[in-house]
């Protein structure tokens, strides 16, 4: 099992997120935004690999304006040389990068220019990837979408544009189960016509399911991965913030919720992603808790 954080260390005071205004865009402020932008981002996997953790999520932002039709530059080819020494290590490593597009993602849109944007939205996070020299188990992971007034026909809609999207992002593209609208068993069916992967929230599910056991879910939601092509089943792991509304993502790992969510697991082979807000100080503690149940089962 490995565990990962997403997007940003709290540690290293930089962010591979950076971005500016659209208004002042240019070329010249891109390239000097994209390279502090992977200045940061290797920081990070270095940060990552010098701590055990070997499993993150890439900011979307790491390209600004990348799917936007203001932008001029070839920036995958700008950056080649950058983006395919980050891979190189990433690989000799052996970590594994996800990326998570943002909410207007929306290939189930009945607004056809919400759609063209989405699906050049996920054409940037493809084309980074392979730039990245990576293969198709380091993901995109997306919500099926809106539900619009007709929960069915938007499922459809999903499942009918799936096939039409380019080859080289359906060979990374996963869809995660959310809190209100797509419970696993939505997705589950979706996966079941098109052969997309599910990724599985823990925190989701438990929020809105249709009452499968938690181990009937890990192995519905594992059985639509392909090991030779998706690599590891892949999960995300949090816990709800007392203090606020439902659906809110902790700030720091529950021990314990993560021991209960460790026994579910039985001995499941997963990657997991922890959706916490102190990120990689959480994702050092649940490793620190898996090296000592690790070291409790080997025999003296």
């Amino acid at each position: 099992m490995q565990i990962g954080y997403p997007c940003s260390n709290l540690r290293l005071g930089c962010s591979a997120a950076r971005t500016f205004r659209l208004a002042s865009y240019s070329p010249d402020r891109l390239i000097e935004t994209v390279t502090a932008n992977l200045d940061c981002l290797e920081a990070i996997l270095r940060w990552n690999a010098a701590h055990g953790i070997r499993y993150f999520r890439i900011s979307s932002g790491t390209i600004p304006f990348a799917s936007h039709p203001v932008m001029d530059v070839a920036w995958g080819d700008v950056f080649a040389a950058r983006l395919a020494g980050i891979g190189t290590f990433v690989h000799a490593e052996g970590m594994r990068l996800t990326t998570h597009p943002g909410q207007y993602t929306l290939l189930n849109s009945p607004r056809p220019e919400v759609v063209e944007a989405s699906i050049r939205e996920l054409a940037y996070h493809a084309e980074l990837f392979d730039r990245l020299g990576l293969d198709s188990t380091h993901k995109i992971q997306i919500h099926v979408g809106g539900v619009y007034g007709d929960r069915e026909a938007a499922r459809q809609s999903f499942i009918a544009r799936y096939p039409t999207l380019p080859e080289v992002v359906r060979q990374r593209l996963v869809i995660e189960n959310d809190e209100r609208q797509y419970a696993l068993a939505d997705c589950l069916a979706i996966a079941e016509q098109t052969g997309i992967p599910v990724l599985f929230d823990w925190f989701h599910h438990a929020l809105f399911n249709h009452g499968e056991t938690a181990s009937a879910a890990l192995d519905a939601f594992m059985a639509t991965w392909d090991p030779a092509r998706d690599g590891v089943p892949a999960m995300d792991f949090s816990t709800q913030d007392a203090a606020k509304q439902a659906g809110a993502h902790a700030a720091s790992i529950d021990v314990e919720a993560f021991a209960v969510f460790l026994d579910a697991l039985a001995g499941r082979e997963v990657d997991v992603m922890l959706e916490i807000k102190d990120k990689e100080t959480s994702a050092l503690a649940a490793n620190a808790i898996l090296a000592g149940r690790n070291a409790l089962a080997v025999p003296a």
